[in-house]
């Protein structure tokens, strides 16, 4: 038996792991990336909004709810068959496992026209354990103001499946989930004129001020007078003299114009996955980094002493003896290294993949240099 304890060792605060010898190459920021205004903000009322609703799903293989167990499903069965003028609350208790009780979700675009069809998903409510083969009956979907906006129905349609036997079963994917493509009607829709709008506003999707000032000077250099930076998030758009267009033209002209986006210097670290994220912008500073790392094994292998065979008297007995083997490795070898000028993104990644950082030490290390100020970023843990 086999216990291995790892011991990660901070050498100091201002220490972590880095290779000598960086060249001064990369020490210039890069260039900033351009990118198109459709792709950095979001149109004022041009979204999707969320719908719901509560539905039966029908027609399964003995994989539905269990009655007993799911009273919704029973009386969602009862209400739908007393629509149908069939009576069944003087009833025994129902057994069917063919029908499963689900909420069926879906997005309804900003623009969406009445008798236009839209994606759902279906999902489990109850103890069902799965929706293969099953059929969606006519469902509602609700927006949060309580009115209906589409209804859904159809064949659910799903790449999952489930095998059981009485020894063994095969599970792949979720199987409680399905997707009806194009199963909902849409019957009301939302009220817009964008054509009609004077003013609109783009709100950024990463607030920045920077970037909100060059959306608003490049829009500006094409239109002038047309736009106006309020704050990081929002750039205010409005029809300019002279302009020959409906609000619905000038948004059109204006997501086509490229702009130099910025960001701030920033960290994520995912902990639980040692998953490491860093801006091109992160800076660090001269420092002196080390990294140093302990194990210890402690290997149990128990020998069996057993007695000659013509032992005389018979008083000795078969016995383990136990064998026992301590290994140090405390990482001799490893040396200090050292910094000098401030060192870029691709400095930073290639010296720690140099001398082989795990990406969860990674996240002790880059702590470390924030805490000694030799890091301008900002580290964010998820």
């Amino acid at each position: 038996m086999t216990k291995t304890i790892h011991f990660c060792l901070a050498i100091s605060t201002a220490l972590a792991v880095w290779a000598a010898g960086f060249a001064a190459l990369f020490a210039s920021a890069p260039a900033a990336a351009s990118s198109r205004i459709k792709d950095i903000v979001d149109v004022e009322h041009v979204r999707e909004n969320q719908l719901i609703g509560y539905g039966l799903v029908v027609g399964l293989d003995g994989t539905g709810d269990r009655i007993q167990n799911s009273p919704f499903t029973e009386q969602a069965l009862e209400a739908m068959l007393e629509r149908l003028g069939i009576n069944i609350r003087d009833a025994e208790q129902l057994r069917t496992q063919n029908l499963a009780a689900v909420t069926v979700t879906a997005d309804l675009g900003a623009f969406a026209r009445a008798g236009s069809r839209i994606d759902v998903t279906v999902s489990a409510m109850g103890d069902s354990r799965s929706l293969r083969g099953g059929t969606l009956l006519a469902t509602p979907l609700l927006g949060l103001d309580g009115e209906v906006y589409a209804v859904a129905q159809g064949p659910l349609a799903m790449s999952a499946f489930d095998a059981r036997g009485q020894a063994a079963s095969v599970t792949r994917g979720v199987t409680n989930s399905a997707r009806i493509a194009a199963g909902a009607i849409v019957e009301r829709e939302i009220g817009f004129r964008l054509a009609d709008a004077s003013t609109l506003t783009l709100a950024l999707k990463n607030p920045d001020f920077s970037t909100a000032r060059r959306i608003s000077g490049s829009i500006n250099a094409a239109y002038p007078g047309a736009a106006q930076a309020l704050d990081p998030a929002t750039v205010e758009l409005a029809l300019p003299a002279g302009f020959a267009g409906s609000m619905v033209d000038l948004v059109g002209d204006v997501e086509r114009l490229s702009v130099a986006i910025d960001s701030p210097a920033r960290v994520v670290v995912d902990a639980t996955s040692g998953t490491v994220v860093m801006g091109a912008d992160v800076r660090v500073s001269p420092v002196a980094i080390a990294q140093g790392q302990l194990t210890i094994r402690v290997t149990e292998r128990p020998v069996v002493s057993q007695p000659g065979p013509f032992n005389r008297g018979g008083g000795a007995r078969t016995a383990v003896v136990p064998r026992t083997r301590v290994d140090v490795d405390d990482g001799a070898g490893r040396a200090l290294a050292t910094i000098d000028g401030s060192a870029s993104l691709r400095d930073l990644v290639d010296g720690l993949n140099r001398l082989g950082v795990a990406p969860r030490d990674l996240v002790s290390i880059l702590q470390a240099l924030k805490a000694a100020g030799a890091m301008q970023a900002d580290i964010v843990v998820i």
